[in-house]
């Protein structure tokens, strides 16, 4: 089906062949066709149960299942796994924790490799006795662990609890040049900051990939659930008009519900937002997808271009960002 000059692709070949010689995300109104560089993304948006392995073998078999669909830089959610642990303090949770590199990035290489894909993947990373981090990896076309990014901002709110699990990342904000486009992840609660997103894109990422794990509770859903999407998808959306990037996000969906607890319903909607904010593919709040969505990440020059933000940022003013708050702003920190 085409969705305004974007293809949601299905299975079928043709439609696939069909995609790959359109021009996807030409900017409009900004005039002009780019030469064009086109990347296929897909999106794994999956429910979780409570076998690690199991959850792994499906994220497996959907990895192939994207890259057979023509997919190269494959991205699944947050903390895929295991169901999301961060719902309770239980220490016993610190058994799923894993090294990096370790079995699952040994895992992903070798499918990276064999499918000639980009992986991106999100873990519980045990680095050492008593200290943790929500970490993910990417693993380029070749089978090559390329690096990873450790969550920066770690949330503590009714059902997530991850200040109980999760160290603070200490690695900054990264991006990398894989095969076929350069790319930043950062992770969840990252994406409500846009010193995050900018940071990044500073680097040259011209996709921004967000694994995460959101949803409403399940009583607040009807009073608040809207708005809270809205808000979520937004805050995402302005991300990538203001750094003239694509953003990637892939969330999971189903309801977890730890004994005695209302748990939390995880609202899907995993979407590919373009260099001007426009949602090319979104996908629903209830089901499992993998999401295939070719993108023009030459796009990101053309719009950069034409909305130069990058170019007219005042950098020396902006000293102050780094204070918690301006109880007094400093001597040339542009505030009256």
């Amino acid at each position: 089906m085409l969705l305004g000059g974007v293809c949601r692709l299905s299975a079928d070949a043709a439609i696939l062949k069909l995609a790959k010689r359109r021009n996807f995300c030409d900017v409009s109104g900004m005039g002009g066709k780019s030469p064009g560089k086109k990347v296929v993304l897909g999106l794994i948006q999956m429910s979780c149960g409570g076998e690690p392995e199991i959850n792994f073998k499906k994220a497996t078999a959907r990895i192939e299942q994207a890259a057979k669909r023509g997919a190269q830089i494959i991205c699944l959610q947050e903390l895929f796994r295991s169901q999301y642990f961060c719902q309770s303090e239980d220490h016993s949770r610190f058994a799923l924790a894993e090294p990096i590199p370790g079995p699952t990035t040994e895992a992903f290489c070798k499918l990276a490799r064999k499918h000639k894909v980009v992986i991106i993947g999100s873990l519980f990373e045990k680095r050492a006795e008593g200290l943790y981090h929500n970490t993910a990896v990417v693993m380029d076309a070749d089978g090559t662990l390329l690096g990873r990014y450790r969550k920066m901002h770690i949330p503590d709110d009714p059902l997530y609890y991850e200040k109980f699990y999760f160290t603070p990342g200490d690695l900054g904000f990264r991006a990398w040049e894989t095969r076929y486009a350069k790319i930043g992840v950062l992770v969840c609660w990252d994406q409500w900051y846009p010193e995050a997103a900018r940071l990044t894109a500073l680097q040259g990422a011209e996709i921004l990939f967000y694994p995460t794990a959101i949803g409403w509770h399940p009583k607040e859903k009807a009073r608040d659930g809207k708005t809270q999407h809205e808000a979520w998808e937004t805050i995402q959306r302005s991300h990538a008009v203001a750094n003239g990037c694509y953003v990637a996000t892939v969330n999971r969906v189903g309801h977890e519900k730890p004994a005695g607890g209302d748990g939390i319903q995880f609202f899907g909607q995993s979407f590919v937002a373009d260099t001007s904010g426009r949602i090319l593919v979104r996908g629903s709040t209830d089901r499992e997808e993998v999401l295939i969505v070719p993108v023009d990440v030459s796009q990101v020059n053309v719009t950069r271009t034409h909305w130069p933000f990058l170019r007219d940022r005042r950098i020396d003013a902006y000293g102050d960002i780094t204070r918690r708050f301006l109880d007094t702003p400093s001597e040339g920190s542009g505030q009256p």
